[in-house]
């Protein structure tokens, strides 16, 4: 069964989906599971199908859109900070460990992409969290920039976004690009099955979706580390879903930071490309390996 539903983030209305499974019994409390999307993404972006198989799995789950996305309230439309999304999955952990349903003792998170990345941020500082999984993760932001932009581009960008800051400084408000665009078109995401991933999920699943992000978002996508304390979730168990073709958030610096964790963690790689774990074949590879993970750790 699953229910709309909406919880307070910094004064704002985030939107969700909470999953019950079928067999809950009427006061019963089962370990649960809090998630979120990637880079821009949305909830409709193929988290539901995550979702459903924790649910049926025997957890309670909560899908969430941040702030500024989504069904979720708050304006411009394209900010993006890691940060503020962290506070939502914080807040997230909090509303759903108040209700009757969920055991507040038995909660994980789940993370792909740069909600991956959040994931091992959050992991490594709120105890609240007892199991994680970080799919297909950004581990360094500026690391993945260089493998993304020549650094002549690189170093141009850099400077826009110097210029955006006195801009907002001085006027208030900044720059935005477009988070996908067609091969050779500035974007925050400038790879080829990034522009056909978005696109085509936006036009046949989440018709809300914005193809927009702030040049301060971008800022502050530069200057995100969120492995930088991989080694502190230990002793919370951490697998790490790794794509073994993954260009956009490439595979070995994903293993070289897995290298840095310490036990209980465990890897496993899903053949394809990053967003190859969203969809057959390799989403019977990813999310499965996921609710196992949960499984062994939150029953």
């Amino acid at each position: 069964m699953r229910q709309d539903v909406t919880f307070v983030s910094e004064g704002l209305k985030c939107a969700g989906w909470l999953y019950f499974p079928d067999d809950l019994r009427s006061g019963e409390k089962r370990p649960t599971i809090v998630m979120a999307h990637g880079f821009s993404a949305v909830k409709e972006m193929y988290l539901d199908s995550f979702a459903e198989v924790f649910v049926a799995a025997g957890f309670v789950t909560l899908v969430f859109d941040y702030r500024y996305q989504g069904a979720s309230e708050g304006e411009p439309r394209d900010r993006i900070i890691p940060a503020e999304q962290h506070e939502d999955y914080r807040n997230a952990i909090t509303w759903v460990s108040l209700r009757p349903e969920a055991d507040a003792s038995r909660i994980g998170v789940w993370g792909s992409s740069y909600s991956g990345a959040h994931v091992l941020h959050l992991a490594a500082f709120d105890r609240r969290i007892k199991a994680a999984v970080a799919q297909v993760p950004l581990v360094n932001g500026l690391q993945n920039a260089r493998r993304l932009l020549r650094a002549d581009v690189l170093a141009q960008f850099i400077e826009v976004l110097a210029e955006d800051r006195k801009q907002r400084y001085t006027q208030g408000s900044g720059g935005s690009v477009p988070v996908v665009a067609p091969e050779g078109e500035p974007c925050a995401l400038p790879s080829p099955d990034s522009y056909e991933w978005f696109t085509k999920t936006g036009e046949t699943r989440a018709p809300n979706w914005v193809n927009q992000v702030s040049l301060e978002s971008m800022e502050k996508f530069l200057e995100y580390n969120p492995a930088a304390n991989i080694d502190l979730i230990s002793p919370t168990p951490l697998l790490m879903v790794v794509a073994s073709n993954d260009t956009l958030t490439p595979t070995d610096l994903a293993v070289t930071a897995y290298e840095r964790a310490l036990e209980p963690k465990s890897l496993v790689f899903v053949k394809g490309p990053h967003f190859g774990a969203y969809t057959e074949p390799g989403f019977s590879q990813s999310a499965p390996a996921a609710a196992e993970w949960f499984k062994q750790h939150l029953m």
